[in-house]
């Protein structure tokens, strides 16, 4: 009897092993080039006069392995940025933001850079529809393409405010071409191969549809990528960004990242903060 239980115990180790090891072996940090310098009142207007300082920041996107498949979080600003800015994003975008993207830094050019091509990725996952996060969507004709329900809506017809005229963050040109896309439309959390390795977090408020993420690697590691949920390390000191559908849903998404990342001890990856990339961007974490 014995033996028999010894035997049992020894198989469902095994099982646990094997389940364990199974999931995201590996994610990289990348960005779609960086923008600046410009002022950081110009994105977040409530920082106080004595604080204001040039900032040059960069714009995350994420090549995460999972033994499922190849992930990309965000695909960047478009290639077009490269070489004709003014002609695919409103001319007063591209003078405040200063693009200095180049060919290499778009999301094909880092996918190449690490041995991948972009027929190799299985799901893009997009944060929200501005220019800088859903650029390069169609690069991808054959992913499975994550979003949220209403960032689809959203991004095909903004709000007023936010520049349906085409001056604003939301460039109808990024969607084009892809409404026959393989979309899995989502309300809410997701876990996106059902193992808790890579779990969708809606965090709605910059956008009416954005989403985060949290990384569980088979290493243990672990990380929340706030992406645009928070900007930078001001929004966690209590500033928030000047750019939201809704500061209350806002406010509500930062704090839940932040509970979260004090509560579970793991790091917040924020979307364009000029030190955190500094001291950990354009790198692998295993």
């Amino acid at each position: 009897m014995k033996k028999v239980l010894s035997l049992v115990m020894g198989v469902a180790a095994l099982a646990v092993a094997s389940t364990a090891s199974a999931g995201a072996t590996k994610a990289y940090w990348a960005t779609s080039g960086m923008f600046g310098p410009f002022a950081i009142n110009g994105l977040i207007p409530t920082i106080p006069a004595d604080e204001v300082r040039d900032v040059t920041i960069p714009v995350s996107m994420w090549i995460i392995e999972h033994d499922k498949g190849l992930v990309v979080f965000d695909t960047g600003n478009n290639i077009e940025v490269v070489n004709n800015c003014k002609g695919y994003w409103a001319a007063g975008l591209c003078d405040f933001l200063k693009p200095n993207q180049t060919a290499d830094t778009t999301i094909d050019g880092w996918l190449k850079k690490l041995g991948y091509t972009t027929e190799d990725v299985k799901v893009v996952v997009t944060s929200h529809a501005h220019l800088d996060h859903a650029g390069n969507l169609k690069m991808f004709p054959n992913a499975i393409h994550a979003f949220q329900k209403a960032e689809l809506y959203q991004g095909w017809w903004p709000e007023k405010f936010q520049g349906r005229d085409g001056t604003g963050p939301f460039v109808t040109a990024d969607l084009e071409g892809t409404r026959e896309y393989n979309f899995l439309e989502l309300d809410g959390d997701y876990d996106l191969f059902g193992d808790g390795s890579m779990v969708i977090l809606s965090t709605p408020g910059h956008t009416i549809g954005h989403q985060s993420m949290q990384v569980t690697l088979d290493s243990g590691k672990r990380m929340l990528i706030a992406q645009d949920a928070v900007w930078m390390q001001e929004n966690l000191d209590g500033h928030a960004a000047g750019l939201n559908f809704s500061v209350q849903a806002y406010t509500n998404s930062v704090n839940r990242l932040k509970f979260m990342k004090d509560l579970q001890n793991i790091p917040l990856m924020m979307g364009h903060d000029e030190n955190q990339w500094a001291a950990g961007g354009d790198r692998w974490y295993k």
